[in-house]
């Protein structure tokens, strides 16, 4: 069997927006009446470090919980995906839940997709140490405006893995184009599958903890937007003017994150500005959490078929897979 020399990284631009439009559309987000800002501008090289960090977390019970889940469920997963599969795994970051399949899916590519490429490399570059045999591919991709792949992506037995509730952070609409969009590039003569995670309705307390944790680490994960925007539109927010607020929607049956302004203060950036007021907020994130029934209709809307779902004992979170 040939030993791969190592990971083949390719770069997209996170989609046709140019460095200038997407600042333009980060600053509109900003001037809404409601500001908000997307989550992707989470990521980048600390922003991804502070992520694993809130994983390892007490009050974070998503990842451990699905990492239980895929455990005691991977050799069932295997069958349902079938033999040699292209495992492209979406939001990849360390990849170590990935990793965690290798032995039971035994994939005959590895594609990983995340957009903080830097972060995403030096992943991959340990990864493919511990599995020289295996073909790899790394894509720095915004996914969230749509997966593209390269030609050196295998069509054969597609499996989208998309863990840690990711899908969350999609408005239901915007999840069912999404899925859409994801079956689309595994169906037909090809074959192929998704397998995602999904965090399931509970109580509120365990939500609002998993979001606001006692060391501050969402906190710091959140507050280190703002210095993400810094670098991309040229403004000067002060991240000591800002507080982290995590809520739980109970209408919309999804957590919130804002960040408050601690004092009246105006931002500025290049042409332009804004003044928010002690107790404004901007929206950062959304993290709807599913009916498991409800999330199946969701993928069945989406074209897929034969949905499967795995849980744990408290049937806090799922894995679900479903055939193109």
């Amino acid at each position: 069997m040939t030993i791969q020399p190592g990971p083949t990284f390719i770069s997209f631009p996170a989609d046709s927006l140019t460095a200038g439009s997407e600042a333009a559309a980060v600053i509109a987000g900003l001037m809404a009446e409601l500001p908000w800002v997307s989550p992707k501008y989470f990521y980048g090289p600390l922003g991804s470090r502070l992520f694993d960090a809130i994983t390892e977390l007490p009050e974070y019970y998503p990842t451990r919980t699905e990492r239980a889940v895929l455990e005691a469920c991977r050799d069932r997963i295997a069958r349902a995906a079938g033999p040699e599969p292209t495992l492209i795994d979406l939001g990849a970051g360390n990849c170590e839940k990935a990793r965690s399949l290798f032995p039971s899916l035994k994939p005959c590519q590895y594609v990983a997709v995340d957009m903080s490429v830097d972060f995403l490399r030096h992943s991959m570059t340990h990864l493919q140490r511990d599995f020289p045999h295996l073909e790899m591919i790394g894509i720095g991709n915004d996914f969230s405006a749509g997966l593209r792949l390269p030609d050196a992506v295998r069509r054969e037995n597609r499996l989208f893995f998309y863990p840690g509730s990711s899908i969350g952070n999609f408005m239901p609409e915007e999840a069912l184009v999404f899925l859409a969009g994801i079956r689309a590039q595994c169906a037909g003569a090809y074959g192929g599958g998704l397998l995602i995670g999904v965090d399931l309705v509970k109580s509120e307390s365990v939500l609002q903890a998993a979001y606001d944790d006692a060391l501050g680490v969402t906190a710091a994960f959140n507050l280190n937007l703002l210095n993400n925007l810094n670098a991309l539109i040229g403004s000067d927010f002060a991240v000591g003017d800002w507080r982290h607020h995590a809520m739980f929607n109970t209408t919309l049956s999804r957590i919130e994150m804002h960040l408050e302004a601690r004092r009246d203060t105006t931002v500025h950036w290049p042409g332009g500005g804004r003044r928010f007021a002690q107790g404004e907020r901007i929206h950062t994130e959304n993290s709807y959490k599913y009916a498991l029934e409800d999330f199946n209709a969701l993928l069945r809307r989406a074209g897929f078929r034969e949905v499967r779902a795995w849980t744990d004992e408290s049937e806090w979170f799922a894995l679900c897979h479903a055939l193109a």
